[in-house]
C-alpha cells in the first residue's frame, strides 16, 4: 500500500522561531508599520526612487538571508527522509526549508525568494548577496548590470500575480495528496490560502496549526493551537509512525 502524499501549506508563523517576524500577526509588520507595505507595493516601488532606496536598505536590515531553520523546519526535513512523500508549498521567502535539509524540487515558493533579485525590465536574476554587497559599497539603488533595469527582489510584491505555473503546481498537490497540513498561516492571503480548501474538496484530511483562528478552521479535521515549534514535529512524527505501519 502506497503511503499517504503529505502537503504542507507553510506560512510566516513557522519561520518565527528563526527570528523572521511575521507580517498579520499580533506584533506584525504591518501592524506595527503600515508604511513599511509601500516598500513591498510594486507600484510604489517601480514609481519612486525613494521607496525603493528605502527598501534597499530595509533589505540590508533584514534579518532573513542570516536566518537559521528551527525546530518546525527540520521536522519537515525528517518527514522526507522517513520516506514519506511530502511537498511543500510556502508562502514564505526564506528559503529555510531547503536550508533545512528539505529537497528544492519538492518545496514550491508561492511568493518568491528573497534570497534572489530580478530585473523588470530584461528578467535577468542575480544573487541578493551580490545585490546588498552593491548596496553596502554606496550603490542606494542598484540598477541591473545586465540592461540597466530596476531590480527588486525575487518575491511577489503587492500589485503583482503569482506565477501561474508555480500556482497550477500547487492546486494539483493540493487536489492529489490525502494530508493537508496549513502551518503557521492566517489562510487570507489568496489565492494560496485557497490551497487548504481545495484539499478540503479533494477529500484530504485538513490540519491546521496556528496560534489564531482562520477563515478554514470550520473546513478542518484537526486544529492545533499550541507553539508550532513543538506542536509540528509531535504532529510529523505521528504521521511519520502511521505511514510505517501502512
Amino acid at each position: 500500500m502506497s503511503k499517504p502524499l503529505v502537503a504542507i501549506l507553510s506560512g510566516a508563523g513557522i519561520s518565527t522561531d528563526s527570528g523572521i517576524p511575521d507580517y498579520r500577526g499580533p506584533n506584525g509588520l504591518w501592524r506595527r508599520d503600515p508604511a513599511a507595505e509601500k516598500l513591498v507595493t510594486y507600484e510604489y516601488y517601480m514609481g519612486d526612487p525613494e521607496i525603493r532606496r528605502r527598501s534597499w536598505q530595509m533589505r540590508r536590515k533584514n534579518r532573513t538571508l542570516r536566518a537559521e531553520p528551527n525546530a518546525a523546519h527540520l521536522a519537515v526535513a525528517e518527514l522526507e527522509r522517513a520516506g514519506v512523500p511530502v511537498r511543500v508549498l510556502t508562502q514564505n521567502v526564506d528559503g529555510l526549508h531547503q536550508r533545512a535539509g528539505l529537497s528544492a524540487r519538492k518545496v514550491l515558493e508561492l511568493h518568491g525568494s528573497a534570497r534572489s533579485v530580478v530585473c523588470t525590465k530584461c528578467h535577468a536574476k542575480g544573487s541578493m548577496e551580490d545585490a546588498l554587497a552593491r548596496v553596502e559599497a554606496g550603490e542606494d539603488d542598484p540598477p541591473c548590470l545586465e540592461c540597466g533595469g530596476i531590480l527588486k527582489s525575487a518575491t511577489v510584491m503587492f500589485g503583482e500575480r503569482l506565477d501561474p505555473v508555480v500556482l497550477g503546481e500547487a492546486a494539483a498537490i493540493s487536489k492529489a495528496c490525502q494530508v493537508f497540513i496549513a502551518v503557521g498561516s492566517s489562510l487570507q492571503v489568496q489565492p494560496a490560502a485557497g490551497l487548504a480548501g481545495l484539499a478540503a474538496d479533494h477529500g484530504a484530511r485538513l490540519i491546521i496549526v496556528n496560534a489564531e483562528p482562520t477563515p478554514y478552521d470550520d473546513r478542518a479535521d484537526e486544529i492545533v493551537r499550541e507553539p508550532i515549534g513543538t506542536a509540528l514535529p509531535k504532529l510529523l512524527r505521528g504521521l511519520a509512525t502511521r505511514s510505517d505501519a501502512q
